[in-house]
């Protein structure tokens, strides 16, 4: 395996680096509150960077969503590329793709995903019965996909839902509770699509866990450089050095993990092992990175309007996304058991 990135793959980072660098500032973010920034999706999706994953695959989407989760910016990114453009590009018809892609590529569509199946949604002839109690960045969202209790795929507009009541999660996602009953829906892929969607909705979520613990440990490391006691910089203790080295190895696990997940997924190869072996080091890893990250910076780490008390509302956030550790080495046990891994 080979996760040195393609020209296009670091040239995509690199503008969206620049671009999350200029816009997702403190300043705008404490200004956005627990909504979106509708500016910076703009400033993204003119620069084609949504549309660029089709090309660059889910690994060029994890360089991506480590870039926004280096500074938390609040954007529905990975919400819309994967459950929107590679869910569509990947099991959407010829007809889908012609519809929903253009509208994907340049933001005007943004899709969320209700993940994984909770087994509570109903479908009966096209219509959708059921709730789901949040769906992360949904009042963002023009369209939902939604597996159904027998694992099918439907693509949902919002404006056909019975309802969206607004939710508040530990991180400002914008979310939802989604009430179905009734709703119109259309098809979305064949056997087989909720299982890679699936997948690649881990392996993205990990990436992202990856760039907002990798920014968590860039703030510690600057702030214990300068703060002093006892006329020395916290950063020559050597507990504190522990500290940040465990966190630096437990981020460079999620990276790693999700990039060979990532690879694993763009190469067709069978991914289901490494996309949960990812998740759980992003869910047990991350949280132990920006619980690291908060306490190295002692009294400040506990004011919320720090910028680092973001990377742990996103790093919590992200571990009861991605399912928590425990029910992703379950699940993982299971595929072991049951001798279904290559």
């Amino acid at each position: 395996m080979d996760f040195t990135p393609t020209e296009e793959q670091e040239a995509a980072r690199e503008l969206a680096a620049r671009i999350f660098a200029d816009l997702a500032t403190h300043e705008r973010l404490r200004t956005a509150g627990t909504g979106s920034d509708a500016e910076l999706w703009k400033a993204l999706c003119a620069a084609g960077l949504p549309g660029s994953v089709e090309e660059t695959g889910l690994l060029g989407l994890v360089l991506l969503l480590e870039e926004q989760g280096r500074v938390t910016a609040q954007v529905p990114f990975a919400a819309t590329c994967v459950y929107g453009i590679l869910a569509v590009a990947r099991h959407g018809t010829e007809e889908q793709r012609a519809r929903l892609l253009p509208g994907l590529r340049d933001g005007t569509t943004v899709v969320t995903g209700a993940f994984p199946a909770t087994g509570t949604v109903t479908s009966r002839g096209g219509r959708l019965g059921g709730a789901v109690d949040w769906v992360p960045w949904l009042r963002d969202a023009t369209h939902v996909l939604v597996p159904d209790e027998d694992r099918a795929l439907w693509l949902v507009r919002t404006e056909d839902a019975a309802r969206v009541d607004p939710v508040e999660l530990t991180a400002p996602w914008s979310a939802g509770r989604l009430v179905l009953d009734g709703a119109a829906a259309e098809r979305l892929g064949a056997g087989g699509a909720y299982e890679d969607v699936l997948a690649s909705a881990r392996i993205a979520f990990a990436g992202l866990q990856a760039g907002v613990c990798a920014g968590s440990l860039a703030r510690a490391v600057e702030y214990t450089s300068v703060r002093e006691q006892f006329g020395r910089p916290l950063s020559t203790r050597q507990a504190v050095q522990l500290r940040a080295a465990d966190a630096h190895m437990d981020t460079e696990t999620i990276r790693v993990t999700a990039y060979e997940a990532a690879w694993r997924h763009d190469q067709d190869l069978d991914v289901r092992g490494a996309a949960l072996t990812a998740a759980w080091w992003a869910s047990e890893a991350g949280k132990r990175v920006v619980h690291a990250g908060q306490h190295l910076h002692g009294g400040m780490g506990a004011d919320l309007d720090h910028p680092v008390h973001r990377h742990f509302l996103w790093g919590r956030q992200l571990d009861a996304h991605l399912g928590c550790g425990t029910e992703l080495l379950a699940e993982l046990g299971d595929l072991l058991a049951q001798g279904d891994l290559s």
